[in-house]
C-alpha cells in the first residue's frame, strides 16, 4: 500500500492526500516533519514533504506523485482523459503553484509563523504578484470551477493554494490580491468543499491544529 508521509499543514501534502481520496486510492498516512535530518534525507532528498513510500521505493515531489499516480492507476481518471483538457490542466496547475503560491510562500514567514519579512521582499511578492495574477485569470474560468463546468486535478491545486496567497495577502499589506482582483476564492473555496474529499482534508487539518495547541 501506498504511504503517503507528511503533515496535514503542507498544502502540498494535502494535494495529494485530496486526489487519494478522491479517486478512492488506498493509502497509509505516515507523521513526517520536513527537516534535515539524515534519515528523512534517504527519503525526500530536499528534507521536504510530501514524499510517498511505494514497493518500489520513495517518490517527492507532489506533482511528481501525481504523474506517478495517473500512470499506475489508468483506470482513475485523476487528469482528463483527452490529451488537450490534460495539458491545460497542467497549465493551470502551474500558474497556481510557481507563479502564485510559490512566490507568496516567501511571506509565509510573517504572515504564519510570527517571523518577520524584509521590505525587499514585501516589495519584491507584491510585484510579482500582481504581474502574475492577470495571467493567472487570463486562463482560470471560474465557472464555477478552474476549467470551466467540471471539477479536475487543477481545482485540487487551486484549493490547497490559493487560499494561502489570500490569507498571506491580507495579512502583509492588509489588501487580499486575489479579492481586490475580483477572485471570490472564499466562494470557490465552499464549492470545492461540496466534495467528501475535500472536507476530509479541511477537517484532518483543522483537528491536527487543534492537537498541535492541545500540547
Amino acid at each position: 500500500m501506498i504511504k503517503l508521509c507528511g503533515f496535514p499543514l503542507s498544502n502540498y501534502y494535502n494535494k495529494v492526500k485530496f486526489v487519494l481520496l478522491e479517486h478512492q486510492i488506498a493509502f497509509e498516512e505516515v507523521l513526517v516533519m520536513p527537516g534535515q535530518d539524515a534519515l528523512l534525507l534517504k527519503h525526500s532528498p530536499l528534507g521536504k514533504v510530501p514524499y510517498i513510500q511505494t514497493e518500489e521505493g520513495d517518490l517527492s515531489e507532489s506533482e511528481v506523485i501525481l504523474e506517478y499516480l495517473a500512470a499506475r492507476f489508468p483506470d482513475k481518471p485523476i487528469f482528463a482523459r483527452d490529451p488537450w483538457e490534460a495539458a491545460k490542466e497542467r497549465e493551470l496547475i502551474t500558474y497556481v503553484e510557481l507563479y502564485l503560491e510559490l512566490i507568496a510562500r516567501e511571506l509565509y514567514k510573517e504572515a504564519f509563523f510570527g517571523g518577520t519579512v524584509t521590505d525587499d521582499t514585501r516589495t519584491r511578492v507584491e510585484k510579482l504578484l500582481l504581474h502574475h495574477l492577470p495571467g493567472f485569470q487570463r486562463l482560470a474560468k471560474f465557472g464555477p470551477y478552474l476549467r470551466g463546468a467540471h471539477f479536475s486535478v487543477a481545482d485540487i491545486a487551486g484549493y490547497v493554494s490559493l487560499p494561502l496567497v489570500g490569507i498571506a495577502t491580507q495579512k502583509i499589506y492588509g489588501r487580499d490580491f486575489l479579492l481586490e482582483a475580483g477572485i471570490d476564492w472564499k466562494a470557490y473555496v465552499g464549492q470545492i468543499e461540496t466534495r467528501p474529499a475535500a472536507r476530509r482534508v479541511s477537517d484532518d487539518r483543522k483537528n491536527y491544529v487543534e492537537s498541535v495547541r492541545s500540547q
